[in-house]
């Protein structure tokens, strides 16, 4: 008997490999699977700008970054002596206009590099609702807290969200022609946009989506919307808030991810390493005995055997120490 519709996402073209590079772009599900990535020791640069929802922010974001385009001078925005920049997430901020604009200025060329360099770009697209700054006229990624009044938020036209995709994929292609763009709709609700709006929004990027996997044959869709809502269509699957998904959705979409898009090697390693990162954050129940003494020569043996393939030094320092402090107990 079954009690929910499991389904496995189709495996992409091409596989994410232990080497390979990976930027992450867009809401704050790129930012989870990022942080996810890294965890598991792959070389990531996670959500650089900060979470971005709308697709029209996150293709004038990295057009700018790799076109060496500076922040737009008449973007910045400076609340209760903070300065911000809307082009950019809050979490990104100064307490001077100079020190920001250096501070976006070495962000966009990190990120340029960054997807210089890649093999994955991962781009989760959170809404369709836009906010356009009244003043300027033009779409903010962020308000910054600043007056409703001073922005106008509507649903941005489905035609022209195609041409600003499309016009940044042929940039991303230019720029690096062994990219491989992974699409992703964030499963999470935006509820103050209502439901049925949000349905309409969500609606919007998954044509969108589909559309461009369609004409490029370098750029995959992985089904993170899908799963959370058709798979995991339960709300013990969510925070207390009902919209954003809790770890254990995060582990099951991230274990679906990995079975569609990442080699046999990384998986293999994966496995070994999830196993390492238990030891890692294991302590003792009876102190610095001999037999965690032992725990501990054998958890250093298993770094030692990885490190040939990631830069594991940190654990190594890390376990060295705490063996070093074992020994010194248990020979005092």
């Amino acid at each position: 008997m079954q009690f929910h519709t499991e389904f496995s996402p189709e495996p992409l073209a091409h596989r994410i490999g232990l080497n390979s590079r990976i930027v992450t772009i867009g809401s704050c599900f790129a930012e989870v699977m990022g942080r996810r990535l890294a965890d598991h020791k792959l070389t990531v640069l996670d959500n650089p700008f900060g979470t971005i929802f709308n697709p029209v922010s996150i293709a004038r974001l990295l057009t700018m970054a790799l076109y060496g385009t500076l922040p737009d001078e008449n973007r910045y925005v400076e609340r209760d002596g903070v300065w911000f920049h809307y082009d950019f997430h809050s979490s990104i901020w100064a307490n001077s206009r100079d020190e920001l604009r250096n501070r976006l200025t070495q962000t966009l060329a990190q990120t340029s590099d960054a997807i210089n360099k890649a093999d994955f770009l991962l781009l989760t697209l959170g809404s369709a609702v836009v906010y356009r700054h009244i003043e300027t006229g033009k779409v903010v990624a962020n308000c910054h807290k600043m007056p409703g009044q001073l922005f106008e938020k509507y649903l941005y036209q489905i035609d022209h969200l195609r041409d600003d995709m499309t016009r940044l994929l042929k940039t991303l292609h230019k720029a690096n022609p062994k990219l491989n763009v992974v699409l992703t709709v964030s499963p999470v609700r935006h509820t103050r946009d209502t439901l049925p709006l949000n349905q309409v929004s969500k609606s919007t990027l998954r044509v969108i989506t589909h559309e461009l996997t369609v004409w490029n044959d370098w750029v995959f869709y992985f089904p993170a919307y899908e799963l959370m809502v058709d798979d995991l269509r339960d709300y013990r699957f969510y925070e207390a808030d009902l919209i954003h998904p809790n770890s254990l959705a995060h582990d099951y979409i991230f274990n679906k991810l990995a079975e569609s898009a990442f080699d046999t090697d990384l998986r293999s390693f994966i496995d070994k390493w999830v196993n390492v990162s238990k030891s890692l954050a294991h302590r003792p129940l009876y102190g610095n005995s001999p037999a965690h003494q032992q725990f501990l020569t054998k958890l250093l043996a298993q770094l030692e055997v990885l490190s040939n393939q990631v830069d594991v030094s940190t654990e190594l320092a890390e376990v060295h120490r705490r063996l070093e402090k074992c020994v010194m107990h248990n020979e005092s």
